[in-house]
């Protein structure tokens, strides 16, 4: 199934001659002779747009692909601009399983028949996507409507068999394309790998969707359904049903005349938010997660669905974050790059002025355009590709991060065109910076760790006592090391003064004699 597989997609790479990504030359022998070996395969009328002829090579090789394809879109330091705007395009919706496969797959779970737990349960798939597909019933205890998400059965071969072949295409480009481990290709696959097992487990998906979910708690930002976590299991996922507006649905949402501005003025506030206020971010913000309640067109606010893949970081990285912005916002060039070394971001022999000197080249043209224009994921982009030149490497975390930043602010402003970013950000970011180096915060930090000084304290005279304890017999043994030493010194400058004695004694007598 191995090679079956590795030759179907090689098929598909030549189909549509997709070996124009490669370099024309340096190429090994080997890699050259692996390729020609798919001399003869079938052709496919050429478009002269490369990345449009790589997505759909991805959607043709399916839906585990089409995922790579998705991820890889936001990996901009590696894609040319016109190929990563084609892989943004993909779409994972594909051919839904059976209904009646899909209800044994709950009862299995459920441990009982859909009827003891669902009336009108819906074979036909609400939705259908590449890990999943949706399902609609009614809770029988409660009425309430829900949606019921459920694994694609034997997924997990098709899934660890692509991904071991993705390895072999990474390992094979690193060892013979020219300057080919520059491109990562193993770290890219690695986080594909890590992004979606997370997928492959509803539970987990359904404790960060109530995680996220009592972050915003009576928020006017941002709703997130209801999970039932007691109907969930690692395969299932019972969520409360939401009605809404998909966010690519501008028309609908100009006909009832929903407040566009504020609703992509609040979709910056809600990723400040998650990152900053929470350290807990919605990190697949892709438009078919997203719906708008108009309930209330002058106040509208947004739905978060599929909270498979979530995002955290250090408070060290957060506070790198919100300082770099601001010294960029204030194009404080040097106050950049000595965050990046202070932080441990590049190494710390760095050159600061050539790195201050980069950091400038690339962001300073940026100033040169009305704020509203400004890319908020761009300078992010730029600030991390500069730093990679001077061997910084991105966490996987923070690819995470750029790749948000890069669907809010483009879904913010396919809302609204006119939306400014800095408006909105400079202030959070300065507010939430001053109030960590707060007294308030500083002392609400030492009493959220008080418990464990409460532990600790009182063992803390028995360990200092048993320090030094352990010091004294060190200081004992250093001296009694030290002392012999000495005595041994002693003892070979007496060695050495009788030799030299014996020597000048022997070179007078034969003097004399």
């Amino acid at each position: 199934m191995k090679y079956s597989r590795l030759y179907n997609i090689i098929t598909i790479f030549k189909a549509y001659q997709l070996g124009e990504l490669l370099p024309k030359h340096n190429l090994s022998s080997k890699f050259k002779f692996a390729l020609a070996l798919m001399f003869w395969v079938r052709k496919k009328a050429k478009n002269n747009d490369i990345g449009e002829r790589l997505r759909l090579a991805l959607q043709e090789l399916g839906p585990v692909w089409v995922k790579f394809g998705q991820m890889l879109s936001t990996r901009r330091d590696l894609l040319p601009d016109n190929v990563a705007v084609q892989l943004a395009k993909l779409q994972d919706q594909v051919p839904p399983f059976e209904g009646e496969l899909a209800k044994h797959i709950i009862e299995k779970a459920l441990d009982a028949p859909i009827e003891h737990y669902f009336d009108d349960f819906n074979l036909t798939p609400l939705a259908s996507a590449s890990i999943a597909q949706v399902h609609t019933a009614t809770l029988k205890e409660t009425a309430a409507q829900v949606v019921i998400k459920v694994l694609r059965p034997d997924i997990m071969p098709i899934i660890q068999a692509d991904i071991e072949l993705m390895y072999w295409f990474a390992k094979q480009v690193e060892k013979n394309v020219p300057n080919g481990k520059r491109l990562r290709a193993g770290e890219v696959v690695k986080d594909y790998e890590t992004t979606i097992l997370k997928e492959l487990n509803l539970q987990q998906e359904a404790e960060n969707t109530r995680r996220l979910r009592d972050n915003f708690i009576n928020s006017d930002m941002l709703y997130i359904p209801y999970v039932y976590r007691e109907l969930c299991r690692k395969n299932v996922m019972v969520e409360e049903r939401i009605a809404g507006i998909p966010i690519g649905d501008t028309a609908q949402l100009v006909a009832k005349n929903v407040n566009v501005k504020l609703l992509a003025e609040r979709g910056v506030k809600v990723f400040f938010t998650q990152v900053f206020r929470d350290n807990f971010f919605h990190a697949d913000m892709h438009p078919g997660n997203i719906f708008i309640d108009a309930t209330d067109p002058v106040n509208p606010r947004y739905i978060g669905i599929d909270c498979a893949i979530m995002g955290e970081l250090s408070l060290e990285d957060q506070r790198f974050l919100a300082q770099n912005f601001i010294a960029f916002f204030n194009r404080d060039y040097q106050k950049i790059a000595e965050l990046y070394i202070s932080s441990n971001w590049v190494d710390e022999d760095t050159d600061r002025f050539a790195l201050e000197a980069a950091m400038r080249e690339v962001c300073e043209p940026i100033f040169a355009k009305p704020l509203g224009e400004i890319s908020f994921a761009q300078v992010l982009f730029n600030l991390f590709k500069v730093a990679r030149q001077f061997n910084m490497v991105i966490q996987p975390q923070l690819v995470l991060l750029e790749k948000t930043l890069f669907y809010i602010e483009g879904l913010g402003r396919q809302l609204y065109p006119q939306l400014d970013l800095w408006s909105t950000a400079k202030p959070f970011l300065e507010s939430w910076y001053q109030e960590q180096m707060s007294v308030k915060h500083i002392a609400k930090q030492f009493m959220n760790t008080l418990p464990l000084w409460q532990e600790v304290l009182p063992a803390l005279p028995a360990k200092i006592k048993q320090y030094e304890r352990e010091h004294q017999h060190l200081n004992r043994h250093i001296a009694e090391l030290t002392e012999q030493l000495k005595r041994s010194q002693q003892k070979q400058n007496q060695f050495c003064y009788l030799t030299i004695g014996l020597i000048v004694l022997g070179i007078a007598v034969s003097i004399i004699l």
